[in-house]
């Protein structure tokens, strides 16, 4: 029993622990550049720097009155194209085959376009893909915008969750760990704060000889940089 104890105080006595500097600065965990994946002018821009959206929130629409017409045009010829389908199919039997596909083709017809002049309608209407704040916006009212040559309108990042990216020497590759605590200040604040590692990168940057891993926290300023050390566990 002796030896056993003797033991288990050696091994948490070899444990012994370190501190790795780090720097980082502070980035959005979710950031999105968004643009139109569609030609036309822009009708309605209902954002500015600084509003907060909700997911598939709409900020900003192109002109679309033609696209729109074609589409409510293509849903009529799919209201009736259904209901000839539906018409001959109960009398099928008093139908030749022929005259029954050339219905069922014109259903199909009709329903596809359908669905192809609301994908085209869908092009014309930009929405927010997860809630945040718009941060960015180089979008007005009658600007043209063209869906071949892609160009970012605006830019979005998540409202309250941040990351800071952690960069440290690379010959402490073997001792960071997920789940190591860093402990932190922010440039232009005096006060301590603390964090867990969840991710380690998983290559170093050959010009600086640097790794980076990634501690999360909230409603910091994106763009912040501050500095700390990593608290691990070294035999």
């Amino acid at each position: 029993m002796k030896k056993i104890i003797w033991g288990v105080v050696g091994l948490v006595l070899g444990l012994q622990a370190g501190e790795v500097y780090a720097t980082f600065t502070v980035e959005a965990q979710k950031s999105a550049q968004l643009a139109f994946n569609a030609s036309g002018i822009v009708g309605n821009v209902n954002i500015d720097i600084g509003s907060v959206v909700k997911e598939n929130e709409i900020l900003a629409t192109l002109e679309s009155d033609d696209i729109n017409a074609s589409l409510q045009l293509a849903k009529t010829q799919f209201k009736y194209a259904k209901k000839d389908f539906e018409r001959q199919l109960k009398v099928k039997h008093l139908v030749d085959q022929e005259s029954l596909d050339q219905y069922a083709n014109k259903y199909e017809s009709a329903k596809d376009q359908v669905i192809l002049q609301q994908a085209l309608f869908d092009k014309t209407i930009l929405k927010a893909p997860f809630e945040g704040i718009i941060f960015w916006k180089e979008l007005e009212v009658g600007d043209t915008v063209s869906g071949a040559l892609l160009r970012t309108v605006l830019k979005l990042q998540s409202l309250h969750a941040r990351k800071l990216v952690l960069s440290f020497d690379q010959k402490y590759w073997k001792e960071i760990k997920v789940g190591d605590t860093f402990s932190y200040k922010l440039d232009g604040d005096s006060r301590q704060y603390e964090g867990k590692i969840l991710k380690v990168y998983p290559s170093a940057d050959a010009n600086n000889r640097k790794m980076q891993a990634e501690v999360h926290a909230k409603d910091l300023p994106v763009g912040l940089f501050g500095d700390g050390l990593i608290t691990t566990q070294m035999k």
